[in-house]
């Protein structure tokens, strides 16, 4: 093996020698961010994995050439240990924590100590497990450039301060650490236990699948049972893996317990497998040296392969960043630039405001935002709400009739009254009031969501100038709202106020009366004739009947109208005759007798004066001077005429007509008013009032004071962004060294940088330490 001199003279171009360092530049670079930050930047590193006392860090000692790291019979590794190799020239070496910068550890006692402070200040005293990582950087002439990981061994069975389930955290663990495809993973399994079984390989399947990731490292081969070997297994013949197998012979706890050195046990190592027959031919997978060899080789074509994609990882990690950056802005100092500040992001809210309201701003594929909610609530809600409404829902036909009674005062009318019609249709207008008003609440709702939607982000930072600004366009619109409500309450009362019953629309006439017509006679159905209970039979009342109405025919036109009342004795018999003077004084033309019928007869010598007396002898006139109090209030009968029907109906028609005409002239003239009072208004003078309400130069510090939130996330993101503006520095120096992969490299110019071993010939051929490109 060339010694620390030789190999520091290696020719300085090769890709080893910069791809890997490379990695370790961005690793410490990206060590800087937290957990979130670097979660999306995958860089490519070694992670060694296997069961509780399989061997991992006897490998990792091997590979570094110390003895540096914490030894046991229990769990060791209690917290993710993150190791940099570095090789540089000068003969020293040293080991770098990333927890106490610029301290540098030159016994590495000192190391193995300040690991085990480290893990027990995190993790506990008593084997307690943690995923928080030790970053440890090791310089020395005698390592390869490499970065592992050395996870916590998987165990069974919890002792100390482990909890009941801490089986499946440490699995959990290693899977955060393997599932990435940057990871190339060294699944370690000891030889004197069935690979079948082994937690690594396990675990390495989950992780990789298809084992393009997997390097194999079978350990404590000298310990096997005797006439056993592991030449199946380093073959790949029980658990194939494409980039196969490496056995290694470790220190046994007595080599530790007697600090026995690692050049010593790689001399035994040496020994042992040239002196076994069944390692014969294997020399490319037996050794420490090997297994260094192989990891250099694997992991640097997996970081030039990596390396593109990586780039472009970073570089939208950048922009991303940047852009976030940039939302924060910069602290202004002065009151001129805070001034300066808050017109921006006052004019930024108003043109956020008015683009949300005109559907300009970043159109939803999930609901319905901003004007498009406006329009919804115009067509949707309120013209679908008034064509609803029934125009004659509350109007009965009782009322008809007695607003048409009422008309007619004591004379009666002889023609239908337009006063009914305007009654009943100025009620049902005033309907429209509620809904109206209620539209223009809908659209100032929507107007505050609105308000509150624009510049979440920017204001987030400013909670005391949100406040205020919330405040603000929030009297606005209230200010607003009032013209809009007070204009749709003038447009109904000018409905109320004109009838126009002259307008194009408008049914009425004779084209309203035939419907009405039509209609009454479409509903009618005839009633049959019914006998009357009282037993008399209809001759004698239809000859009674017509008797009285062929002597009424002799009076005026006006008595022929009037009616009589009359009685029956409620047993159905025949009532007595009345005395003369009771006929006399009721037929004779007393006055009472006169207001009763409608007027008094000629003369009581009349013969048919007599032949009416004798009729009237059957039955008994009710008694005209015994007239009841009518009640206080009085309806029409319920006996309705044709006449009656008819009117009602046209009067209907008439209300529907007419509240047709208005609704539509309501459905345009409101939505037209809300908009010109409130959400045009708003948008023409929002900005105004805003400058008006918060621009004060007494006010400007309060108002721009940022949260602790807002300014620890801004260090942070400031912080992020030069890491990523150094590591994609960084990643630029590559390009010019990718050449060299494309053409091809040979292992021998660059050694594992293992110290030489006194007393073996390294360089021989067919010595399992050889550098020949075979492996």
């Amino acid at each position: 093996m060339a010694d620390s001199a030789t190999a520091a003279a290696a020719p300085p171009a090769t890709v080893g020698q910069a791809v890997i360092p490379l990695v370790n530049r961005l690793q410490d670079i990206m060590a800087r961010l937290d957990g979130d930050a670097a979660a999306g930047v995958e860089l490519p590193q070694v992670a060694a994995i296997g069961g509780q006392s399989s061997g991992k860090s006897s490998v990792l000692e091997a590979l570094v050439g110390r003895d540096f790291l914490p030894r046991g019979p229990d769990i060791c590794t209690r917290r993710p240990l993150v190791l940099q190799l570095v090789r540089h020239s000068a003969p020293e070496e040293w080991g770098e924590f990333l927890h106490a910068p610029g301290r540098r550890f030159h016994d590495f006692e000192h190391i193995k100590r300040e690991i085990q402070s480290e893990t027990d200040k995190e993790a506990g005293g008593n084997k307690g497990v943690s995923e928080k990582q030790i970053r440890l950087k090791i310089f020395s002439p005698n390592v390869i450039d490499i970065t592992l990981v050395d996870l916590p061994g998987i165990t069974r069975v919890p002792v100390g301060d482990q909890p009941t389930d801490i089986e499946s955290r440490i699995r959990t663990m290693i899977m955060q650490y393997i599932k990435h495809r940057s990871c190339i993973i060294l699944a370690v399994s000891p030889a004197n236990a069935d690979l079948a079984n082994s937690d690594a390989l396990q675990l390495a399947r989950l992780g990789d699948p298809d084992g393009s990731r997997t390097i194999g490292v079978i350990t404590k081969l000298d310990i096997m049972d005797r006439g056993t070997d592991a030449r199946n297994f380093l073959l790949g013949n029980v658990i194939p893996l494409k980039l196969g197998y490496v056995g290694v012979v470790n220190r046994s706890q007595e080599d530790i317990n007697f600090n026995r050195s690692i050049k010593d046990a790689l001399a035994f190592e040496e020994k042992f497998f040239s002196t076994l027959p069944a390692y014969h031919g294997l020399s490319q997978c037996c050794g420490v040296p090997q297994l260094a060899k192989k990891l250099n080789m694997i992991l640097l074509k997996h970081i030039t392969d990596m390396l593109p994609g990586l780039k472009s990882r970073i570089n939208a990690q950048l922009v991303a960043v940047a852009k976030e950056h940039a939302a924060y802005g910069d602290t202004a100092e002065s009151t001129a630039g805070q001034g300066v500040k808050l017109l921006n992001i006052l004019g930024k809210y108003c043109e956020a405001f008015s683009s949300m309201v005109e559907g300009k701003n970043k159109v939803s594929t999930d609901q319905l935002s901003g004007g498009a909610r406006i329009h919804y609530i115009f067509q949707s809600i309120f013209v679908k709400s008034l064509e609803e409404i029934d125009p004659c829902k509350n109007i009965s036909d009782e009322d008809i009739r007695t607003s048409i009674q009422n008309s007619g005062g004591p004379k009666g009318a002889m023609f239908l009254p337009e006063v009914p019609f305007e009654i009943l249709v100025r009620r049902q207008i005033g309907r429209l009031l509620d809904p109206s008003l209620q539209c223009a609440k809908f659209i100032y709702d929507e107007l505050v969501k609105i308000s509150h939607g624009c510049l979440t982000s920017e204001l987030q930072k400013y909670p005391i100038l949100k406040r205020r600004m919330g405040e603000s366009v929030s009297n606005f619109l209230r200010d607003g709202l009032r013209p809009a409500e007070t204009m749709i309450t003038h447009i109904i009362e000018m409905e109320m106020d004109y009838i126009n019953t002259s307008h194009s629309s408008f049914v009425g006439g004779s084209t309203v009366v035939e419907l009405a017509k039509r209609e009454v006679q479409t509903s009618r159905v005839p009633t049959p004739l019914s006998v009357h209970k009282d037993g008399i039979g209809l001759s004698s009342e239809i000859q009674l009947k017509s008797s009285v109405e062929n002597n009424m025919q002799l009076k005026s036109e006006r008595c022929q109208k009037s009616r009589a009342v009359f009685a029956r004795d409620a047993t159905g018999t025949t009532p007595e005759q009345p005395d003369t003077d009771a006929g006399t004084s009721v037929v004779g033309g007393s006055q009472k007798g006169h207001s009763m019928v409608g007027g008094s007869l000629s003369s009581m010598s009349d013969p048919r004066v007599h032949s009416l007396n004798s009729l009237y002898s059957m039955v008994r006139l009710r008694e005209v001077n015994l007239l009841s109090q009518p009640p206080i209030t009085l309806k029409p009968s319920e006996n309705k005429s044709n006449q009656d029907l008819t009117e009602i109906a046209i009067v209907k028609l008439l209300v529907k007509s007419y509240y047709d005409i208005v609704r539509k002239s309501i459905e345009d003239a409101v939505p037209k008013a809300i908009m010109h009072f409130l959400v045009n208004h708003t948008k023409r003078e929002l900005h105004n009032i805003l400058i008006r309400k918060l621009y004060r130069e007494n006010l400007l510090d309060e108002m721009l004071r940022e949260t602790d939130e807002v300014l620890i996330r801004r260090q942070r993101i400031q912080e992020t962004l030069q890491v990523l503006e150094q590591a994609h520095r960084t990643l630029e120096e590559f390009p010019l060294e990718a050449e060299k992969v494309d053409k091809g490299y040979s292992l021998s110019e660059y050694t594992t940088g293992l110290p030489k071993i006194p007393g073996l010939n390294n360089r021989s051929p067919g010595s399992i330490y050889t550098s020949s490109s075979s492996s």
